[in-house]
């Protein structure tokens, strides 16, 4: 492998240092992601059952929180429930949007950088193979003295040309694979917290308002 690396030259590093960066940007996501900590399927049901007759304590609310992302958007309703009795279902629905909103820019941590990745890794594999083609016609100078150029130089160049290329591609499709798939991941725990987040807000109106 390091024998591959020396062949492309000095403009495969920056190719080496982004394909190190995509995959603990991907490992990264795919911990933080995972469904028992964005959106537990059994939470909302809970929580309801839990809500049935009266808004849980305090205390109860915390550990809510603290469960996943789902729960904290839950929780927020609670604590605004707590904060103020009074407050109408566009307020308890305005708490908990903004909630939602701090935890989508969470869920959606790093994806931008992966998308970076998957779009400059090809022009870096590019510049790459214009560093090897200036090299390659180098070796085609007069100054060399050979009619037929510097064999050596020549190969260094088609090596750096070709080797370039192909890391920036084998570095970009993983990265544009993974990031489309981190968006859908992303896109459908938004549309769960959002359905929850409403079913929540109902019930808590029906809840003050009483049989």
């Amino acid at each position: 492998m390091f024998s591959i690396i020396q062949a492309a030259g000095w403009p495969i590093w920056p190719l080496v240092a982004s394909s190190i960066l995509a995959l603990a940007l991907i490992i990264e996501r795919f911990i933080s992601l995972k469904t028992a900590k964005v959106a537990p399927p059994r939470l909302l049901e809970e929580v309801l059952t839990v809500s049935r007759n009266a808004v849980p304590p305090p205390d109860m609310v915390a550990q809510l929180e603290r469960n996943s992302a789902l729960g904290e958007v839950l929780a927020s309703g609670f604590k605004a429930v707590h904060a103020n009795p009074r407050l109408t279902e566009a307020e308890l629905r305005a708490t908990m949007e903004g909630s939602g909103r701090l935890v989508a820019h969470r869920l959606e941590r790093y994806l931008s950088a992966l998308a970076t990745i998957a779009s400059a890794a090809p022009l870096m594999g590019l510049f790459g193979t214009v560093v090897g083609m200036i090299e390659i016609f180098g070796s085609q100078g007069p100054s060399t003295g050979a009619p037929g150029g510097n064999p050596a130089q020549l190969a260094h160049g088609i090596s750096v040309a070709l080797y370039n290329t192909a890391f920036g591609l084998i570095i970009a499709i993983p990265a544009l694979i993974f990031w489309r798939y981190f968006r859908a991941t992303v896109d459908a725990y938004l549309l769960t917290l959002e359905l929850s987040a409403d079913r929540l807000a109902r019930h808590l109106n029906n809840l003050r308002k009483g049989p």
